[in-house]
């Protein structure tokens, strides 16, 4: 079943954040992932959040870990660890 990477996302520092955000796409297609959202226009209606917003459709939960946990990603993770505050979430598709 299709599984999503939900990620909402505070930039600290752009310029370094890019050095993250500029491979990810590469990395999550190596792993059957497709970038729905990738920091795009958006309208606040409830709430408050962040200014950056991610949604990458998986093949499936299973495959959604792997990405996160290879080697490759997590070779670039630090750099958006330091220069973001984040909240990302796996979900399962209906």
């Amino acid at each position: 079943m299709t599984a999503y990477i939900i990620a909402r996302i505070e930039v600290i520092d752009l310029e370094e954040y890019k050095k993250y955000a500029t491979q990810t796409v590469a990395i999550a297609e190596s792993f059957g992932g497709k970038f729905l959202v990738k920091a795009g226009a958006f309208e606040q209606i409830e709430g408050s959040g962040p200014d950056r917003h991610v949604v990458i459709e998986m093949p499936d939960v299973a495959t959604a870990k792997k990405f996160y946990n290879s080697e490759v990603y997590q070779s670039i993770l630090p750099i958006a660890l330091k220069q973001s505050k984040r909240d990302l979430v796996i979900v399962e598709g209906a």
